[in-house]
């Protein structure tokens, strides 16, 4: 899940108001103290808004301070997300630290990635497997009944509390969770895509959620041996929940954080993918490519946008989109635009340009999907051409 904001910005609200005065003194507080002082009173006020569903405010909030002051932005977005994905309940005489997890997987294929219901066996091996292998001994653990992509979760921040919430009860409960997400979207075919297994995992409070905060225990292992034993027990299940396709597992963990990390390492298997599918389809080989990198952003460049077409055509045939993150800019080592023409160049593409100009961010008015500038600058929709041996319909 990208922090950039790249749609159109609401108004200020009075609420939003509220919240950008408390996100401005924590960003200038110099110490630890004053910092907990910001943090108390944003947890607060931010408490109310989630159980309030009052996504406006917050919208607003960062919606501004996204174009005026990054440090307040980041300080605010770290707030509201901790409080999204985490919250403490009373059960059985008990105070319990719930926190919503996700274990997503990178998945590419040449046919439809599978999504969608969990049968209660295979939800049965998820949930023994994340208690064996990643979970601290003493938490209690409910699995979402689901392989969701990014389009099923919800995209308010009230809502993913909800979600938390309500997966937090279950856990504690040992009931089933009652998620309440209605019937959900279809979603475009993507050759590369990332489905998540979500999980709240109940800790009793101050206790450890994960086997790595075990230190001088017989449960205790690092993050880098919890993610290799959840490969090793975990790749069988998961073969069987994504026939034909490759994948890799990141390491269960905080919701949030991992969302960002499995779109970073989705990026460079998308244009892997974008390559061998075209090659396919078009009958021709890398080097029979052109790559045309942009940048697009209302006031900076928030997402790079990889449009192909054939080497000697102007005619945009498939686009990747590759976001960007706070903590990436053109003062990188390598930069995003290096990185990005690295990943080509080892996919054999050889022909690769860049246009200096600053894009908005423009979506087909009929599908949705993002639309790509050609080697001239022009705006376009990806079109495949109709000789193209295409046996699925990827274009989004």
């Amino acid at each position: 899940m990208s922090r950039t904001r790249t749609r159109s910005k609401p108004r200020l609200t009075q609420d939003g108001k509220h919240l950008v005065s408390l996100a401005l003194g924590l960003a200038a507080s110099n110490s630890l103290v004053e910092d907990r002082y910001w943090e108390n009173a944003l947890n607060a006020v931010l408490s109310k808004m989630l159980g309030a569903h009052n996504d406006a405010a917050i919208d607003s909030a960062l919606g501004y301070l996204y174009d005026t002051n990054t440090r307040a932005f980041e300080g605010l977005i770290d707030v509201i997300e901790g409080l999204s994905e985490s919250l403490r309940i009373e059960h059985e005489d008990d105070s319990w630290d719930v926190l919503l997890i996700s274990a997503p997987i990178i998945a590419s294929s040449k046919y439809a990635i599978p999504l969608g219901p969990l049968t209660a066996e295979q939800v049965t091996q998820l949930q023994d497997l994340l208690e064996a292998e990643i979970l601290a001994s003493g938490t209690r653990v409910a699995l979402a009944p689901h392989l969701f992509t990014l389009e099923h979760l919800p995209k308010r921040f009230s809502a993913m509390h909800e979600l938390t919430q309500r997966l937090g009860l279950a856990a504690l409960s040992g009931q089933a969770p009652k998620l309440g997400l209605g019937k959900l979207p279809e979603t475009p075919q993507m050759l590369a895509d990332i489905r998540f297994v979500l999980a709240a995992v109940a800790a009793k409070r101050n206790a450890a959620h994960f086997s790595w905060q075990q230190i001088g225990t017989s449960r205790h292992v690092g993050r880098a041996q919890a993610l290799e034993q959840w490969n090793t027990a975990a790749s069988a299940k998961l073969l069987a929940l994504l026939p034909g396709c490759q994948f890799e597992c990141l390491l269960p963990d905080a919701y949030f954080a991992n969302s960002r990390e499995a779109d970073r390492r989705t990026r460079p298997v998308a244009v892997r993918a974008a390559v061998n599918f075209l090659t396919s389809a078009l009958k021709a080989t890398p080097t029979e490519l052109r790559a045309v990198v942009a940048g697009f952003g209302e006031q900076r460049v928030d997402e790079y946008r990889v449009a192909f077409t054939q080497r000697d055509s102007n005619d945009v045939v498939y686009g990747v989109v590759w976001p960007l993150y706070g903590d990436e800019d053109e003062g990188a080592v390598p930069s995003p635009l290096d990185e990005i023409e690295t990943c080509l160049q080892a996919s054999g593409v050889t022909k690769i340009e860049r246009l200096s100009e600053r894009f908005q961010p423009q979506f087909c008015a009929d599908c949705g999907a993002p639309l790509f500038a050609d080697p001239a600058g022009e705006v376009l929709h990806a079109e495949m051409p109709e000789e193209a041996d295409v046996e699925q319909n990827y274009l989004h």
